[in-house]
């Protein structure tokens, strides 16, 4: 199997629309609910309170809106509410991906699946309103699916690009949902980083220490009027639920079913991919991958500040089976 790694030039994809600091004024523009929970922090920038869970929804629905016209957006209590920016970098370097094969690229042509897209539709959202991709979004999780239908119906920019599935067994990633003459150019995944509730639990307790670290380092944030914010224990400001954070033997065991599973779909895709948010695993998927047959393999990083993450690509076509497959779909 032929492995690539695609070191990660430092910052955000150059197509990636978040570059430098959240420009609230025209966020507030955006959403106007947001101004009330944007404050100064000790060098008088504006931002918002991280650990705060309705200022971290209200500014991903000044982001959705200003960026990508999507202005009816909402995840039900208690649901993942992810960092858009590094989301979006995700798809837009899977794009450079399909884009370093095929220059001429049509992507309005461009089928893509997003395995467990959460109740916050945030990858179909950025594939379609970004590049104009077809994508199937499924979930394990019945509201989650419902809700990431519910934003695609009630946004005239993902109408008829986006629509979501039922898994109705967890135990699987692309049988039921993958139809019989179906075809997907790429797949996405951002699996479960845990092996258990306790070990998620554990995980979010890391966070909130490191929060409020950060937060004694800093000083006290300021109110934009002057006055300060009153000091509160804070909470996980993102949510998450069973499936969205953790499942038995955690992300190897995960990507290694995925990886083993695809397999079966191996005429039907060509590329899978999935984040890695452990570096260790990596290796372990790539000896799966090799197991599987998978004929290339390439590792992407992605650096953003000090945080390095990465996703790998995979395909069970060599280069002259891949060129053939999107010469198809180029000008």
């Amino acid at each position: 199997m032929l492995v690539t790694t695609v070191a990660g030039k430092a910052g955000l994809h150059k197509r990636n629309l978040h570059q430098g600091r959240y420009d609230f004024e025209r966020l507030v523009k955006a959403l106007p609910a947001l101004e009330k929970h944007v404050v100064l922090n000790p060098k008088g920038e504006q931002t918002i309170r991280f650990d705060d869970p309705t200022a971290v929804k209200l500014l991903n629905r000044a982001l959705l809106a200003e960026h990508y016209s999507v202005t009816q957006w909402d995840i039900p209590q208690g649901y993942l509410c992810p960092p858009i920016p590094g989301r979006a970098d995700y798809i837009h370097r899977l794009a450079e991906l399909l884009l370093n094969e095929a220059p001429k690229l049509n992507h309005s042509l461009v089928k893509a699946l997003d395995i467990g897209v959460g109740a916050n539709c945030i990858y179909p959202i950025v594939g379609a309103s970004q590049y104009g991709w077809e994508v199937i979004g499924s979930d394990v999780d019945p509201i989650s699916v419902d809700n990431s239908n519910q934003i695609a119906q009630n946004n005239a920019v993902l109408t008829g690009k986006v629509a979501c599935r039922l898994q109705s067994d967890s135990r699987h990633f692309f049988k039921s949902i993958i139809e019989p003459n179906e075809f997907y150019d790429v797949t996405t995944c951002n699996p479960p980083f845990h092996a258990s509730l306790e070990e998620a639990q554990q995980g979010t307790e890391r966070k909130l220490n490191n929060l409020n670290a950060h937060k004694a380092k800093r000083g006290q944030v300021k109110v934009e009027k002057g006055t300060q914010t009153k000091a509160s224990k804070p909470t996980l400001n993102f949510g998450g639920q069973k499936a969205e954070l953790w499942c038995p033997g955690g992300e190897a065991a995960f990507v290694k079913n995925m990886a083993f599973e695809s397999r079966e779909f191996a005429t039907q895709v060509l590329w899978f991919t999935t984040l890695i948010s452990k570096k260790d695993n990596v290796r372990w998927l790539r000896k799966n991958l090799e197991k599987a047959g998978a004929k290339e393999a390439v590792i992407v990083e992605m650096s953003q500040g000090q945080k390095i993450s990465r996703f790998v690509a995979w395909s069970f076509k060599d280069k002259a089976e891949r060129a053939k497959w999107l010469a198809v779909k180029s000008n």
